[in-house]
């Protein structure tokens, strides 16, 4: 049974009053809005004497009532205008019903309404609609949580604050957080305006936008662990993608010169404010390129992306300045390691990295081969240092299967990833079309399976198949949307980026509490 607060009985008793008046609290017909409360502060001006009708609807969010007239405050989706309501303006006959119950009492903050009426300029100069008419759209049947303004004392900024103070409430409840706090509305714009500007720059190079299968018999394209499903009428075992690559290059053995994908891909690993395990990628494969050409477009796209949002190339996170102007630095992996370790790591055997990760007190297992080994002193020594945008380039063979071996270095390949404050933001390759050298890279991956590895990648036996038919030389790329949009909006984590990120059942939660 549903336990109400006062405030919620309250609430569902107006609106039983509500129909008592004969008023549908959530009337079905069209209420045409004509304009928006941010483009009529913007834009009036008394002495033009525009706006002289106006539509605008949206949430209750203040009311101050003064006898027969009263002022309130309306929150559209582009911000608030203030009301004045005047009761024998919205009641020109004799029933006053409309103000004097169903304004003043039967009203609550957070309500939808819809107002017609007039623009005008208060004697303190704010921007105001004078209400004409008035109607309710939806009633709220539970109170949005209130939200304060303070000054800080050190610094003297404007501070708001709100009913959440746990902040796992607002990724919950993300529906209240857009409704009471606007920057939040922001970030999620912003987020949008980034996808949109690297598809136009996309677009504008003649790649072609396509979409690849969500399941798939096997998962492939990156080292993880694939969440499994079945098919019920096919009774077979699918996967959720953990990457679109290997798709994405039969494409490019069927012909296309260029195609790219924004995809929902999974992985069933760890949680944290950078890892969630539904996330958003771009990928990219363009044919004839190699991993050098593919580092100048990153630089070329990121860069636009910066000036999409914030009109410059210096974005501010934390209390990082990151400039994302181009070139970027670039340093091979071996170079950043030994950089900031002093350990040239380059020649060493497997045993000899385990002594070397041992005297950097970096955290091993017996499964973890080579490539794991480095990657995990690279992660913990190297990668946190790298604040301004940067390019590891050159990996070890054996930490990417997919790549092609390097053309002059023996032992690695041509692949690069950015690194830029603190984390990964992208991937790349020039990318292996020998179907021979790539049966033997998932083989050696099989063998890392064995060892008890369980992020190795399996044999794709269709994807060797489209290899021997002949892909061009290709560049391929993977860009992580959700890290940089954590960067380009200064978000401290990455459930700020998702409208719904994953989240523990509320109930365990509230066991735990009761537990404690």
């Amino acid at each position: 049974m549903q336990h109400l607060s006062e405030q919620e009985q309250q609430r569902r008793h107006k609106l039983e009053e509500l129909e008592k008046l004969g008023i549908d609290p959530y009337p079905s017909e069209l209420f045409d809005v004509t304009f928006y409360a941010k483009e009529i502060q913007d834009n009036y001006h008394p002495e033009l004497n525009n706006f002289q009708e106006v539509t605008l609807a949206g949430r209750l969010m203040s009311s101050r009532v003064m006898g027969k007239a009263s002022f309130a405050e309306l929150m559209d989706t582009s911000g608030r205008v203030q009301l004045y309501v005047n009761r024998d303006e919205i009641c020109p006959g004799e029933d006053k019903t409309l103000y004097n119950v169903v304004f003043k009492k039967l009203l609550d903050l957070g309500d939808f309404i819809g107002v017609k009426g007039r623009v005008f300029k208060t004697q303190v100069g704010e921007t105001s609609i004078h209400v004409t008419e008035l109607k309710l759209l939806a009633k709220a049947l539970r109170p949005l949580p209130v939200v304060k303004t303070q000054k800080d004392e050190v610094t003297g900024e404007i501070v708001t604050y709100d009913a959440f103070t746990d902040p796992e409430q607002r990724y919950r409840q993300r529906y209240v957080d857009l409704a009471v706090n606007p920057q939040v509305r922001d970030t999620f714009i912003k987020r949008t305006q980034l996808v949109q500007s690297m598809r136009n720059f996309l677009n504008d190079k003649g790649y072609l936008e396509v979409e690849t299968p969500i399941l798939q018999p096997l998962y492939g394209g990156a080292a993880a662990r694939p969440f499994t499903t079945h098919h019920n009428t096919l009774d077979m075992t699918l996967y959720l993608r953990i990457a679109n690559e290997l798709y994405l290059k039969r494409l490019i053995v069927g012909g296309f010169d260029g195609v790219y994908e924004f995809s929902k891909d999974f992985r069933n690993e760890g949680m944290s404010r950078f890892h969630n395990p539904e996330f958003t990628q771009m990928e990219l494969y363009v044919a004839y390129k190699d991993y050098n050409w593919m580092m100048d477009l990153v630089e070329e796209m990121v860069e636009r992306v910066a000036m999409a949002l914030h009109g410059q190339t210096e974005v501010q996170v934390g209390a990082n300045l990151i400039n994302f102007q181009r070139p970027w630095q670039r340093y091979t992996m071996f170079e950043a390691i030994e950089k900031y370790t002093g350990k040239a790591i380059g020649e060493m055997d497997e045993a000899a990295l385990r002594e070397t990760a041992q005297e950097l007190h970096v955290k091993l297992d017996p499964s973890m081969g080579k490539s794991k080994i480095i990657d995990e002193i690279f992660g913990e020594h190297v990668e946190p240092k790298l604040i301004q945008p940067t390019f590891i380039t050159d990996y070890p063979v054996e930490m990417s299967p997919l790549a092609k071996k390097h053309r002059d270095q023996p032992g690695l390949v041509e692949r690069f990833e950015a690194v830029c404050n603190g984390k990964e933001i992208c991937n790349a390759f020039s990318e292996l079309n020998d179907p021979i050298d790539q049966r033997q890279r998932f083989e050696d991956q099989l063998e890392l399976g064995k060892r008890g590895d369980t992020e190795a990648m399996v044999l794709d036996e269709d994807f060797l198949r489209a290899l021997e038919y002949g892909m061009p030389p290709t560049a391929g790329l993977g860009i992580g949307i959700d890290r940089l949009s954590m960067i380009m909006t200064n978000s401290h984590s990455i459930q700020d980026v998702l409208f719904f990120p994953q989240m523990k059942p509320e109930t365990v939660q509230k066991e735990k509490t009761e537990e404690k």
